[in-house]
């Protein structure tokens, strides 16, 4: 999906709520000018603050990103698969693997760590959702709650989102990670 189309939709959603975009900004942690540059497709968004405003709007980040909706079956082949969302400056870019309706409460990915080679990104993410990873391809640092563990292909983690974390590249190739965001149990 491109970035106009999950801009409109979040726009279009927040409207419809009646909520401004001063509300929703403050509530996902991010400044009033970022949100209005999503809603109009001029920046890519990180999949964390793109969860944090998929909840400020009470939908599942999955209705955000594709909105092709199954409640029994979601088959994706790989040739109809939507294209990357992101880019190199936030550090990575992702693929979301299956829709599911909004209340199945899981979202998997594959997330695609930039090269260390152009890697910019420094600052950790936090959601509110649980987070499973399992290393597809290439390694990576995950830098967690200030800790920093190396994975590499086969390995796997499951931690809180809540707590501060990110994706550091460990070579000039990129790695691959299956990551799964998961609500957690109220």
């Amino acid at each position: 999906m491109d970035l106009n189309k999950i801009g409109q939709k979040i726009k279009g959603l927040r409207l419809r709520q009646k909520k401004t975009q001063q509300q929703i900004a403050e509530e996902c942690g991010i400044s009033k000018s970022m949100l209005s540059k999503i809603e109009n497709g001029q920046t890519a968004s990180a999949v964390a603050t793109l969860s944090k405003i998929s909840e400020a709007l009470n939908v599942t980040l999955s209705w955000l990103l594709d909105d092709k909706v199954d409640d029994t079956l979601v088959l994706q082949k790989r040739s109809n698969r939507k294209s990357k969302v992101g880019d190199a400056h936030m550090g990575y870019s992702y693929e979301l693997l299956a829709n599911r309706s909004q209340f199945s409460g899981i979202e998997p990915t594959i997330v695609h760590v930039t090269p260390k080679n152009m890697n910019m990104r420094t600052e950790t993410y936090t959601h509110t959702q649980d987070e499973f990873i399992f290393i597809l391809e290439g390694s990576i640092y995950l830098l967690y709650d200030g800790e920093n563990y190396y994975m590499e292909k086969g390995d796997s983690a499951y931690f809180e989102g809540s707590k501060p974390h990110l994706f550091v590249p460990v070579t000039d190739e990129e790695a691959q990670v299956l990551a799964c965001f998961i609500d957690r149990a109220v």
